[in-house]
């Protein structure tokens, strides 16, 4: 048997305004080939299958057009959970109808651990998988008048272990053949890098429990959140596979991977992982105004043929006119989307950053409060409970 763990696809993200669609689509249509290829039985995605709680009418088309195709391939199930961009509502809405196609939907946590738990059985080989979801900290912990947010805190990490503790003793009851289980998760591992795209979704010390805090029983833990496929913890057991398509200009320097498992005589007897392809280039310049233009000439598309796209990042001590820039690039096949000051004698103003950016869209909720905060002088740094305390707030107005 082979599984495939795959996360945070975000259809229908867009990087500073620009629609991501054509990369999204191309993925889709790549992941779907290597199922086949590879004889992928098993699908496993864990959170974040849209960018918003609310997708377009282009994003549900793309993500219901992939499960269809599926079906008839070698992938005889599918498990999706949600995560904290999705909307447990427009996940689990048609959840018996895809029931029916052998896809498994947890968009939110249960009332019931048991529908969180699968048993499947494919070619007389069988596994367990423990569906957990982005647990938000109203579905696993009840505030009580009077407790500090040190309390709160300690209380919201313990309720989530405990909820893999549930988990896990419910695999034990089911797994009368002693099959490998896996547990999926969509949060923030102790230990785990963050890019820039995940700065909006990244809450404080909320949820941050090291590869140590998953229960010994599960042999794989299939990670969703963050960005970047890497290793928690040296426990090459717990990994989060990252996103497949570049979100953010800070994500450019590694490769996008998926990761397949392969399953015999009941154990987990390999784990690997298989690099994306870059479908779009994504190139970030830095220097003075003069050195990114003799760079122009270098940057080029690929096999697939789209539009590259270029952050600039200017070398200058001081405000530059950026017209002549602009006006050679515009000889050349590929698009700026962002140009900003590398050094800068002083921190920017809300209402002068305004000036200089194209839609207020650009601006993450965390980028504005920290400015704000700069401005009052507040130094968030001594008062860390503050910051976590705004991220909390950003996330329950999020799923609003």
């Amino acid at each position: 048997m082979k599984v495939l763990h795959t996360a945070d696809w975000h259809l229908g993200h867009r990087l500073h305004e620009q629609s991501q669609f054509e990369e999204q689509s191309l993925f889709l249509s790549w992941i779907g080939t290597y199922i086949i290829e590879q004889k992928v039985d098993v699908l496993l995605i864990s959170g974040d299958v849209f960018d918003t709680g609310s997708p377009s009418n282009q994003s549900l088309e793309m993500y219901y057009s992939f499960l269809v195709k599926l079906n008839g391939t070698t992938c005889k199930s599918i498990i999706i959970t949600g995560g904290n961009h999705d909307s447990p509502g427009t996940l689990n809405a048609p959840k018996h109808i895809l029931g029916a196609l052998s896809i498994k939907v947890v968009g939110k946590a249960t009332e019931d651990i048991k529908d969180e738990v699968f048993e499947i059985e494919i070619n007389n080989q069988k596994v367990i998988i423990a569906a957990v979801p982005y647990l938000r900290d109203g579905d696993i912990r009840r505030a009580v008048a009077g407790e500090t947010f040190d309390e709160l805190t300690d209380k919201y990490k313990t309720a989530l272990i405990n909820h893999y503790v549930s988990a896990a003793d419910q695999c034990k009851l089911i797994n009368t053949n002693n099959a490998p289980v896996i547990a999926m998760g969509h949060l923030f591992a102790t230990g785990g890098t963050i890019s820039d795209s995940e700065q909006n979704i990244y809450v404080g010390t909320l949820g941050h429990i090291g590869a140590e805090d998953f229960p010994t029983y599960f042999d794989y833990v299939a990670l969703g959140h963050l960005h970047r496929p890497q290793i928690i913890g040296g426990n090459d057991k717990v990994r989060y596979s990252g996103s497949p398509n570049i979100l953010s200009f800070s994500e450019i320097n590694y490769d996008k991977k998926v990761i397949i498992l392969s399953i015999e005589n009941n154990k987990i007897t390999d784990i690997k992982d298989d690099v994306i392809p870059k479908f779009r280039e994504f190139y970030k310049l830095t220097g003075s105004l003069q050195e990114c233009i003799s760079k122009f000439s270098s940057l080029t598309s690929n096999s697939y043929e789209l539009t590259p796209w270029v952050e600039i990042a200017l070398k200058e001590d001081h405000t530059v006119n950026t017209d002549d820039l602009k006006s050679e690039a515009a000889q050349y096949p590929f698009e700026i989307l962002k140009i900003g000051l590398k050094n800068q004698r002083k921190v920017k103003g809300i209402e002068e950053l305004l000036e200089n950016t194209k839609s207020i869209k650009e601006l993450l909720p965390t980028e504005v409060f920290k400015l704000k905060c700069e401005e009052m002088d507040y130094d968030l740094e001594q008062r860390p409970e503050v910051w976590d305390a705004f991220n909390e707030i950003l996330q329950s107005v999020k799923k609003q």
